[in-house]
């Protein structure tokens, strides 16, 4: 990204304008602030609703010969309007190593992590035992399903202890925290892990698609969570 940035970068005195939109905007905020790109009539319903979807927010670089939105891994704090090409806001935001805990978890294994920059700093990956569901009626089923219950019980306090040793000793410093794996495992974590529900850091957009945590797993988690989305009109 440094090198794309420096590419993009204007000269003194190049036509080109810059757009930083912090997330969450409200609509017509949002259609107002993209009034001010040149020449997009075709576009502007496609852009209006990447920026607006995106939760980190975007920003925009909009000249004759480049026409691109970026979607950076962390949020833009301030909407600004620049009539240039000017990428060191986003450097600045990217260049920073920030702090960032990741608990990804499913039902039967986990990884928690903790990473400076794209460098894990502390992590933890395992496993713990949850039997598959009973699709089967009657009362041996009400068992099987009690059973059930206290192994992802027994699991999820076993992550929250794992998730306490790698975070704690980091969490005055930390910048963000990122959730991933099942929606509703990661739900039941918060509910059940006070230490995870007492956890007042930012929160990143989640990473619900990844696979069982295993460390390659976690690895490539880390990168994504540094990682910019990058859209880029071209005259045909």
């Amino acid at each position: 990204m440094p090198g794309f940035l420096s590419e993009l970068t204007g000269a003194p005195g190049d036509e080109g304008l810059s757009l930083y939109l912090p997330p969450r905007l409200p609509p017509d905020e949002l259609a107002n602030a993209l009034k001010e790109i040149p020449e997009i009539p075709d576009i502007l319903t496609e852009l209006n609703k990447i920026a607006g979807s995106s939760k980190t927010g975007a920003a925009i670089f909009w000249s004759p010969e480049r026409k691109l939105a970026v979607l950076p891994p962390l949020p833009i704090a301030e909407q600004q309007l620049i009539r240039s090409l000017e990428t060191e806001s986003l450097r600045l935001l990217l260049e920073r190593d920030r702090l960032i805990a990741l608990v990804l978890v499913r039902l039967g294994s986990y990884a928690i992590g903790v990473c400076e920059g794209e460098k894990l700093v502390s992590s933890k990956v395992s496993t713990g035992l949850v039997h598959g569901r009973h699709h089967k009626g009657g009362s041996s089923a009400h068992r099987f399903e009690r059973h059930r219950d206290k192994q992802i019980e027994y699991f999820l306090t076993r992550v929250c202890q794992r998730s306490r040793e790698r975070i704690e000793p980091y969490v005055k410093s930390l910048d963000y925290t990122v959730y991933g794996g099942a929606r509703t495992t990661i739900q039941l974590l918060q509910k059940q892990c006070s230490f995870i529900g007492k956890l007042d850091t930012p929160v990143l957009p989640p990473l619900f698609d990844i696979p069982e945590p295993r460390q390659a797993v976690l690895e490539d988690a880390v990168s994504r969570v540094w990682s910019s989305t990058v859209y880029e009109w071209r005259e045909d």
